[in-house]
């Protein structure tokens, strides 16, 4: 998978998450951020209805469930805001749709972060998960680009 050279040296803070079910998994993308000085986190839900927090993470730390169950750091692990997110697709289009799991958890936290400044959000997919229209919601928060296996492909806002 290849990501644009510009945005690999430009991230400061990536955050990525822990895959579910049948979201591909981010870490050969994550490491790659690594790899450039990028300080990578993964998200921590405090609860269900909150936005999440992400929390500065590294391979070899230890994880806990989360208010969904899903592993991620503990409060040990300082918060940070990332300039970069990898989110976890379902279904994506070309026009910046994103279906996830359905809890609204990314799309939250997305919503808080874009208010508080410049945030990139890089859907995570197979190409095959391409459909012509994502049904979104008027909460639901688009994506800036995907990353499938295929490509890098940037959001056509013309569409």
């Amino acid at each position: 998978m290849r990501l644009p050279a510009a945005l690999l040296k430009r991230a400061r803070a990536v955050g990525g998450y822990h895959p579910q079910g049948g979201e591909m998994d981010p870490m050969p993308v994550l490491r790659r951020f690594s790899a450039c000085g990028a300080t990578l986190s993964l998200p921590a839900a405090v609860s269900r209805e909150a936005p999440l927090i992400f929390r500065v993470w590294t391979e070899n730390d230890h994880l806990a469930p989360d208010a969904f169950g899903i592993a991620s750091p503990t409060e040990a692990s300082p918060k940070v805001t990332p300039d970069v997110i990898i989110a976890p697709v379902l279904a994506f289009d070309r026009r910046g749709g994103r279906l996830g799991q359905g809890a609204g958890a990314f799309d939250r936290t997305l919503a808080e972060l874009r208010a508080q400044g410049m945030v990139l959000v890089i859907g995570l997919a197979f190409a095959d998960q391409e459909v012509d229209l994502a049904p979104m919601e008027p909460y639901d928060q688009g994506l800036d680009a995907i990353l499938t296996e295929s490509g890098y492909i940037e959001v056509r806002k013309d569409l």
